[in-house]
């Protein structure tokens, strides 16, 4: 089971999201980290683990108010050696990100078309469903497996920091019906028998935030997946 600790970036501070409702996320305070810096808090997820690839959302990018850009870039730079799986809506990042190759660019189907998806070099597709659980943006990116990257994101937005555990129902279709794509579980993870039971499902990577914030995954729990 892999482990990528996710980063939810808005107004250039690192914020606690629950349940999609954006206009509501708060800077993050945690038992891992009373910080909200972006450093301080990935520097906190360094602590757990050695991770290789972090997940960013750009949230101002995503619901078309501002981006951090700036900052990311700054932080793709400090970090050379983590790959970080960017989410910002579908803007394309400024030519800067030109100048560095740790990053891939995750495209959620709540933002993009099928045809931005195809245009797009190295895209990680994320299938997007609303807080009462109805799939975001052009069906043909839920029913055409023919567009989707070898790795696809299932991303519940109605379980993000909820506590009400992870969509197994969801994640257990796409896992039988599309056997040779490799899904990635987002929204729900409260503790290791989340993980247990993903594992069971057949799913190998899953995005998580609160659980680590919370401590509810500690570092001994990480190295004994």
């Amino acid at each position: 089971m892999r482990l990528i600790p996710v980063l939810d970036l808005k107004d250039g501070v690192v914020v606690h999201a629950q349940r999609g409702q954006r206009d509501n996320y708060q800077p993050i305070h945690s038992p891992l980290c009373p910080s909200a810096d972006v450093y301080d808090v990935i520097d906190a997820f360094l602590q757990l683990a050695d991770f290789k690839i972090i997940y960013i959302a750009d949230l101002n990018a995503v619901i078309q108010q501002g981006d951090n850009q700036a900052l990311i870039y700054a932080v793709l730079q400090h970090y050379p050696s983590i790959t970080f799986w960017l989410d910002a809506g579908y803007q394309s990042p400024d030519l800067a990100f030109a100048e560095v190759s740790n990053y891939r660019p995750v495209l959620g189907s709540e933002c993009c078309t099928a045809s931005q998806l195809a245009a797009t070099k190295n895209a990680l597709l994320s299938l997007d469903f609303s807080s009462d659980n109805q799939p975001l943006g052009e069906l043909c990116l839920f029913a055409d497996s023919q567009l989707w990257s070898e790795q696809v994101i299932i991303m519940t937005l109605a379980r993000v920091g909820s506590d009400a555990g992870v969509d197994s129902e969801k994640l257990r279709y796409y896992q039988q019906t599309y056997p040779q794509t490799n899904f990635i579980a987002a929204g729900g993870v409260r503790h290791i028998a989340d993980l247990q039971q993903l594992k069971t499902i057949g799913i190998k990577s899953v995005l998580v935030a609160s659980a680590l914030h919370t401590k509810a995954i500690s570092k001994a729990d990480i190295v004994n997946l």
